[in-house]
C-alpha cells in the first residue's frame, strides 16, 4: 500500500474533538502478561508526551511520525477509500491528543494508540452499517462471483473480496474477526483491544465465524480468501 503524506499540527487540531462515549473501557480484569516490556524507544515516546503535555506540539508531531505509518496501514482494514482513510487517520491523532492527559503508561505508548484505533474504526462501521440503503445487496456480490467461479483469485482481488463480504456482516462480528484472522491477535490482545472479557471474546468469536460461513454459503463462495 502506498504511503499516505498526512500533515498534523496539534494546535490546529484541538477543536475537532470526537464524540465522546463508547464502549471501549479498560478491563480492569484484563491479562497483560502479552505486552512486552517498556524499552528505550517507548521511554523516548513517555518524554515525548510529557514535552507535548507542557506545551510543546513539536514533540506531538514527532509521535505522529513515529506512528503515521502503523496507523495507517492499520486503519486500511477498516477503509479501502483513500479519502476516507485519510480520515480515519487523522481522528485517531486526534482522539490521541485529546486524550493524552489519561494515558497511564502501564503499556506501551503504542498499545494504546492502537486500541484508540480499533475504536475509531469501529465506530466507523456502526455508522455505514446506520447506511443500510448504500450497502450492497447480497445478489450483487452473486451477480459479481457468477462469471469465474473456478478461477483462481489473485491476493489483492481476494483481499477486496473478503474485505466487501465481511462488510455484510454486523460491526462487532467483523471487528472481532478482522482483529483475530486479519491481524493474527490473540484472545488476550482483542480482549485489550475492544475492552471485552476474554470470555467474551471467545463466544463472539464463535457467533461471527458461524454467521460469516453462512454469508458465504449464500453467496455460493466455496473457496478459501486469503487476506
Amino acid at each position: 500500500m502506498q504511503t499516505l503524506t498526512l500533515q498534523y499540527i496539534p494546535v490546529e487540531i484541538i477543536p475537532r474533538i470526537p464524540p465522546t462515549g463508547d464502549i471501549f473501557e479498560m478491563d480492569s480484569g484484563a491479562d497483560w502478561a502479552h505486552i512486552r516490556p517498556m524499552d528505550q524507544a517507548d521511554l523516548k515516546d513517555l518524554r515525548e508526551i510529557k514535552a507535548t503535555l507542557a506545551g510543546d506540539g513539536e514533540a506531538y508531531s514527532r509521535l505522529i511520525c513515529k506512528y503515521q505509518n502503523e496507523i495507517t496501514a492499520r486503519m486500511w482494514r477498516f477503509s479501502r477509500n483513500k479519502l476516507e482513510l485519510e480520515e480515519l487517520v487523522h481522528d485517531v491523532f486526534v482522539e490521541a491528543y485529546v486524550s493524552l492527559k489519561g494515558f497511564k503508561a502501564k503499556a506501551p505508548f503504542s498499545h494504546w494508540l492502537n486500541r484508540i484505533a480499533t475504536r475509531v474504526g469501529y465506530r466507523l462501521w456502526k455508522k455505514q452499517k446506520r447506511r443500510s440503503a448504500h450497502e450492497a445487496p447480497l445478489q450483487d456480490w452473486d451477480q459479481l462471483l457468477q462469471d469465474d467461479r473456478q478461477e483462481a483469485w489473485a491476493p489483492k482481488e481476494a483481499a477486496e473480496m473478503l474485505h466487501g463480504i465481511m462488510a455484510q456482516l454486523r460491526p462487532r462480528d467483523r471487528l472481532v474477526l478482522t482483529l483475530m484472522y486479519l491481524e493474527e491477535l490473540s484472545i488476550n490482545e482483542i480482549a485489550e483491544q475492544t475492552g471485552w472479557s476474554k470470555t467474551m471474546v471467545k463466544v463472539q468469536v464463535h457467533r461471527a465465524r458461524k454467521r460469516l460461513k453462512t454469508l458465504m454459503v449464500n453467496l455460493g463462495i466455496d473457496r478459501e480468501l486469503q487476506p
